[in-house]
């Protein structure tokens, strides 16, 4: 249902995708109470189909709007450029949280774990092994990502391509080496303070780097099928921006519980 505007604002047009979405994440909740009472993944995994596929086809729509249809015109872009501004601002206020708690915990321990810092029975990574390196990658994916903008500034297709892929490959790598350190890890969530706070703070920069993954690989596929030009682009420009957010983030997590923290 489209109509002709006389004004530079976006309507958007009914679509179903907010219901189905409800629904789906209604049915993972239902299906994680089934799941932690009978052990039984078939609600979940129902779940997650649901809320794949309304992934998909509501990204596709808006990727219709905005490319075909030209219904993102220059105050709907700034409008999104704000709205992903202050979704980067609630993200770093939540990780704030996670090194809150660290930095509470860690600059004055409690008698009950030995009053100590890394508390007695952890041992803790080596900073100079899987963490540095994992540093090194996602330095090295900041300037890929860079160089990606501004090939596709300059209307450079074939480095715009070979940059981004560079980038998708060093998420992937990075996300390998996390999950072998957590399967080498020796201690756990449960092993105090020390493993709640590591575990949920580099768990959720490791869930973040994944999502930022897939945000790049799906603007690889738009940039392959022409989607981007010098001057429209935000959907690449919101990828970058999340991805070096995602940068910033592990450097003070390497610096303060990987490093300093041990």
């Amino acid at each position: 249902m489209s109509f002709n505007h006389n004004h530079p604002y976006h309507l958007v047009d009914y679509s179903p995708w907010p219901l189905t979405g409800a629904i789906g994440v209604m049915t993972l909740v239902t299906g994680m109470v089934k799941w932690f009472h009978n052990f039984n993944l078939n609600l979940i995994i129902l779940s997650y189909i649901i809320i794949l596929l309304t992934m998909y086809q509501w990204w596709r729509d808006i990727c219709r709007e905005s490319t075909f249809q030209g219904k993102h015109t220059i105050l709907v872009m700034k409008g999104l450029r704000w709205g992903m501004i202050l979704f980067i601002l609630s993200e770093i206020f939540f990780f704030m949280s996670f090194f809150w708690a660290f930095f509470h915990s860690s600059l004055s321990p409690n008698i009950e774990i030995g009053s100590m810092w890394p508390p007695m029975s952890i041992m803790t990574f080596n900073p100079f092994q899987i963490p540095l390196l994992n540093t090194i990658i996602l330095i090295t994916s900041g300037i890929t990502i860079t160089w990606a903008h501004h090939a596709l500034m300059e209307n450079n297709f074939t480095q715009t391509s070979q940059s981004l892929l560079i980038t998708i490959l060093l998420g992937i790598y990075f996300t390998i080496l996390q999950a072998y350190e957590y399967i080498e890890a020796p201690f756990s969530i449960a092993d105090s303070i020390y493993g709640s706070t590591f575990f949920m703070a580099t768990g959720f920069h490791g869930l973040h780097v994944i999502i930022g993954t897939i945000f790049l690989l799906t603007c690889f596929i738009r940039h392959s099928n022409n989607h981007f030009s010098n001057t429209h682009h935000f959907g690449f420009e919101a990828a970058a921006w999340y991805w070096h957010f995602v940068d910033v983030v592990w450097l003070f997590l390497y610096i303060s519980i990987y490093w300093w923290g041990n």
